[in-house]
């Protein structure tokens, strides 16, 4: 059993907690990992685990809530530094592209764990808010006349959808190059596909 050592203040075991449960999670898996890999990890006891969450469900949820409100929070200030369809959307997926390259477990966590599995209480990533959010500039973009008249879940497929594939595929170790380098070629594919 693991101990709290000294150097973690009280106030900050939560997060080690949650950071520890990310690495894990996603190099071993959700169903591979125990409560007492997770201490082990974020070196702190088992008890300390049980005082902030009921169970290992409840550390994959507090984990999984934090990674969309994360996401949803860099949404909410690219609306607020952009008007248009366009530029949110490029900077969504600059955003992405970023994120994957300097929090990669947080990718992997969010794009392949199969969460319904473990939570299955909470919505499907593709579901969730900053998902939606997403679609909603899409959806502001076709009613301003930036983007064609389709589908909304076509359009952000074609806008999202190759950015995500990459993401996987840098993930996957199949695309050796930075993202950031791939971000202008992408978008120009990507925007000439749902232009107005």
């Amino acid at each position: 059993m693991a101990r709290t050592p000294a150097k973690i203040p009280s106030g900050e075991v939560y997060g080690s907690i949650i950071d520890a449960a990310l690495r894990l999670f996603t190099r071993h898996g959700y169903f591979n990992t125990t409560v007492p890999d997770v201490a082990r990890a974020a070196q702190v006891s088992v008890g300390s685990i049980y005082h902030h969450f009921k169970d290992k469900e409840d550390v994959a949820r507090a984990l999984y809530l934090d990674l969309v409100e994360r996401l949803q929070q860099a949404l909410t200030q690219i609306a607020g530094k952009h008007a248009s369809a366009h530029d949110r959307c490029r900077a969504v997926m600059a955003m992405l592209f970023d994120l994957t390259e300097s929090d990669r477990d947080a990718m992997d966590f969010m794009l392949y764990a199969k969460h319904r599995d473990f939570l299955p209480s909470e919505r499907p990533v593709c579901s969730s808010k900053p998902f939606e959010t997403m679609r909603r500039f899409v959806q502001e973009g076709m009613a301003r006349g930036e983007i064609r008249q389709m589908d909304v879940m076509v359009a952000t497929s074609c806008i999202f959808g190759g950015a995500i594939r990459l993401i996987t595929a840098r993930l996957d170790g199949v695309l050796a190059e930075p993202l950031p380098g791939k971000l202008d070629e992408v978008w120009a594919c990507a925007w000439r596909g749902i232009a107005a």
